[in-house]
């Protein structure tokens, strides 16, 4: 967080004769012939009238987005129609890793408060710069990281960000998807700063699809199973998608100029099949629940084909 940031027997028949006496009436039933028996010569003559009305066709899969499966872009469809009575602006962009099909929604590349979205970034630039030994994590340090992402604590992020120093990030971030990011000015706060971070969903979506397709198996696996677990009060955006599909992620909320900020990026599916990346800014036309329950409902709708509420859990200073 960053708070600054049917009809039972009788009715069946009663439909069943009013179908046959309007059948009657326009001459397609008839008395039945006298039954013929086996082998003594042809059967009655077969019934004429008009032909029946075709059946109507079922409607069509929408033919985009492309490359993923009929289901997902029925899905899609469904999203967009949902998100235009939704308060503010929402990015969003899905990712099919398996297909490499992407989908971004019409705000994808709308800059966007990151909120606590953005302790992700600052984990995927520890454990890389660790990994190639720019810096040296301690024990302590992960147990900090550990804080950070799985109860979102600001008090962790703000450790790890002023004992690495801001240019140990921002040098960095550009490398993991966010080199559109910008940093602003907040009253006592000098950028770069964390928590004064805007960025877009697709940069979001870099971000994720990064530790899947950049980091070495062994970050990649801690990052998944801590995202995977965390703390209650993160069980909302892309978590919407159920437990069935596994999914896992890192949220964000925080009130700024606009007004609340919602954010959730993570993935969800059979080995983590898709990522997604979701940012709201309410502009001041709702709070932390209207928010959540957006995101969230996106991703209920994606990954179990129907809308769910949020867990109610409050946001509070």
């Amino acid at each position: 967080m960053t708070l600054r940031s049917a009809a039972g027997p009788v009715g069946r028949l009663g439909v069943a004769a009013a179908a046959l006496a309007a059948l009657a009436g326009c001459g397609l039933l008839s008395s039945p012939a006298a039954p013929v028996p086996r082998g003594e010569g042809p059967g009655p003559a077969p019934v004429t009238g008009s032909p029946a009305s075709p059946t109507p066709a079922a409607p069509s899969c929408p033919a985009t987005p492309a490359k993923f499966t009929c289901a997902m872009r029925t899905r899609i469809a469904a999203v967009q129609a949902f998100l235009r009575h939704r308060p503010g602006v929402v990015g969003v962009v899905l990712r099919d890793r398996s297909t490499g099909a992407v989908w971004e929604s019409a705000h994808a590349h709308t800059h966007i408060y990151m909120a606590s979205t953005s302790k992700l970034g600052m984990a995927v630039a520890l454990l890389m710069q660790n990994q190639a030994g720019v810096i040296h994590l301690s024990a302590g340090d992960m147990a900090v990281m550990q804080d950070m992402l799985h109860v979102s604590s600001d008090t962790a992020a703000d450790t790890l960000w002023f004992k690495f120093g801001a240019p140990f990030y921002t040098g960095y971030f550009p490398r993991i998807g966010l080199a559109n990011a910008r940093y602003v000015a907040a009253p006592g706060i000098t950028p770069p700063y964390w928590g004064e971070m805007l960025c877009t969903a697709a940069d979001l979506s870099r971000v994720i699809t990064y530790v899947f397709d950049d980091m070495p198996a062994s970050l990649r696996d801690y990052l998944v199973t801590t995202l995977s677990h965390v703390a209650i009060d993160q069980h909302f955006g892309v978590w919407g998608a159920g437990s069935a599909s596994h999914p896992g992620n890192k949220d964000g909320w925080s009130v700024e100029q606009p007004g609340w900020i919602i954010n959730s990026v993570g993935f969800a599916g059979p080995r983590q099949r898709y990522t997604l990346a979701m940012m709201n800014s309410l502009n001041g036309h709702g709070g932390y629940r209207a928010g959540t329950d957006t995101l969230t409902e996106v991703a209920a709708i994606l990954f179990r084909g129907h809308q769910v509420q949020a867990p109610n859990v409050s946001a509070t200073p």
